[in-house]
């Protein structure tokens, strides 16, 4: 079974390094938003299954997102990878809708781990 995934960081070099933690067998479709609008605009024209989600961005932050996606009560899985480790701002993220919070650098076993709690592997 194929998934779909959005990745929205500002920082290119993030989403790189994202990319490289995904799981070598996981079967997915990787697209990019570098920022919170563009993430908003992209889950506006297609439903993603998954979304790793920046909260530190210009503009539109990931916690703006979060309630956005929210109030439309778009269905993806979505988690949290941010350099941003308050409590408050993870229990925060967990309220509106985040299934899960990795702290960058993430690595790919957080990253496999926090996929098997959700059955995506």
């Amino acid at each position: 079974m194929s998934h779909s995934l959005l990745i929205v960081d500002d920082s290119s070099f993030s989403r790189r390094m994202i990319k490289h933690a995904i799981p070598a067998g996981w079967n997915v479709e990787i697209s990019e938003a570098d920022g919170g609008q563009s993430a908003l605009d992209q889950c506006q024209q297609q439903q993603f299954d998954f979304v790793f989600l920046d909260l530190t961005m210009p503009e539109v932050d990931g916690i703006e997102v979060l309630k956005q996606l929210q109030q439309r009560h778009y269905a993806a899985t979505i988690f949290v990878i941010s350099a941003d480790i308050q409590h408050g701002v993870q229990q925060e993220a967990l309220e509106l809708g985040a299934k899960g919070f990795i702290p960058k650098p993430i690595t790919a076993e957080q990253l496999e781990t926090m996929l098997r709690q959700e059955g995506a592997l």
